[in-house]
């Protein structure tokens, strides 16, 4: 297999298939080369087949594996009776391509020139006689005709000499026969503008991978001793596309809800209105995602399994948000008579974490709260650490205040014993200083 970029096509690559050649006689089993050409058909869109020389007898009896496709493809996994007809097969049948490499003839027919194409549809031709040579040779053209319905022939002339023929793989383009280079470049040409991508069941349009499953399930079926059916392969495409397209939708959707519906702790539940909007809108682009990358999901299955996915999360969300509602609600309800303002005053720090420790008892011993009840009170706690720094900051500046209140206090009773203490020595002072002058003026002082 040769996988490049299609030459004329962005959107595509062109994925050449190559397989080994029909007819060995050192294989001994025809099986092989019924279930090569059996697997070429089921896997490509145009089925390239070259013989030498010339179109006869010989070379479409070398065709003969196209009489028993019928036994080795299956287009539906049971018909309940039905008989599958050659236009079943041939709405799914590849473009077919004949290539008589070494061509000796010249392309005419009684007397006038012909197309290769023509020539093709007339060595294909329904031919008298009732020999059995003629009847499995018209056998053979019959079955080509009616499974393949676009049919396509090219005529190539030998490359070089005969004498060349041995070092071929050693010369240029240039030393190939002009003629032969143009009808190849003519093939070429032919492949990459007319053959269509391949599809299967409904027209859809089979990748890469789709390419690579395909070819493990007929390949598998082969190996087990049954017979390759379209339809099992459809269904094991639908399968694996299909499981793909649910989960990579389902990560979409809870991608989404994730990061749009935000359930804070802090700022509270939000309405089930809102929620259900921004579940509606995750869920339209879930589901436009998985419709864009599933595959034949006639009757819905994939997608109600989707659907039911998501209906759980969706469900699990809003549980979640009806838990944190409740728990912000009890905790309301708990701290309602919290008032902070009443502990900003000495003793108030010790009173409030009683409080505070009494709350948190009660939320605990609440029941029903969910699995959001340890965020919201983390979420609440948190919250009051700025509570508890400010109570306790006011606390110390109280005591602060009243110290120095206090010492304020001490000083001025001190300033006022030392200034009576001083009033009293300087009327002390004074009373003796009078006592003396009196002395000194002659009047005697009773002791």
């Amino acid at each position: 297999m040769w996988c490049v970029p299609h030459p004329s096509r962005d959107d595509q690559t062109l994925v050449l298939l190559d397989t080994e050649g029909l007819g060995d006689v050192r294989k001994g089993d025809e099986k092989n080369d019924t279930w090569i050409f059996a697997l070429a058909i089921l896997l490509s869109s145009t089925l390239v087949y070259n013989s030498m020389r010339t179109i006869d007898h010989q070379a479409l009896r070398s065709l003969h594996y196209v009489t028993e496709l019928t036994n080795h493809i299956k287009v539906k996994s049971s018909m309940l009776g039905e008989v599958e007809t050659t236009s079943d097969y041939a709405q799914f049948f590849p473009s077919f391509v004949w290539t008589v490499r070494d061509f000796t003839l010249d392309l005419q027919f009684d007397g006038t020139s012909i197309t290769a194409d023509e020539y093709l549809e007339k060595s294909l031709k329904i031919q008298s006689g009732n020999s059995p040579q003629m009847a499995y040779s018209n056998d053979i053209s019959g079955c080509i005709q009616n499974f393949f319905l676009t049919r396509k022939c090219f005529v190539l002339n030998r490359p070089v000499s005969q004498s060349k023929l041995k070092v071929l793989d050693q010369l240029c383009n240039t030393d190939l026969d002009p003629g032969f280079v143009q009808q190849v470049t003519d093939f070429c040409s032919y492949i990459f503008n007319h053959s269509k991508e391949k599809t299967i069941t409904g027209g859809a349009v089979v990748t890469g991978s789709m390419l690579g499953n395909l070819a493990v399930t007929y390949v598998d079926a082969i190996r087990s001793g049954t017979v390759p059916c379209l339809e099992n392969g459809m269904a094991a495409l639908s399968q694996m596309k299909n499981s793909a397209a649910v989960e990579e939708s389902f990560a979409l959707y809870k991608r989404l809800l994730g990061e749009r519906v935000v359930l804070n702790p802090r700022t509270g539940a939000i309405g089930e209105e809102e929620l259900s909007a921004i579940h509606d809108v995750c869920l339209q682009e879930a589901l436009q995602l998985f419709k864009a990358n599933s595959f034949k999901d006639e009757d819905e299955r994939y997608q109600k399994d989707l659907i039911e996915r998501i209906k759980e999360v969706y469900d699990g969300k809003c549980s979640e948000n009806a838990e944190l509602s409740r728990c912000l609600s009890l905790l309301q309800q708990l701290s309602g008579k919290l008032n902070h303002g009443s502990y900003l005053r000495p003793g108030g720090y010790v009173a409030y974490r009683l409080q505070l420790d009494s709350i948190v008892q009660l939320y605990r011993a609440t029941p029903g709260k969910g699995v959001q009840a340890d965020q919201v009170l983390d979420a609440f706690l948190k919250d009051q650490q700025e509570n508890k720094r400010v109570i306790r900051m006011t606390e110390k500046v109280l005591a602060q205040r009243e110290n120095l209140l206090r010492e304020d206090r001490v000083l001025a009773e001190r300033h006022r014993y030392q200034a009576e203490a001083e009033a009293a020595q300087r009327a002390t002072r004074k009373m003796e200083q009078r006592l003396e002058e009196l002395r000194a003026c002659g009047v005697q002082m009773d002791q």
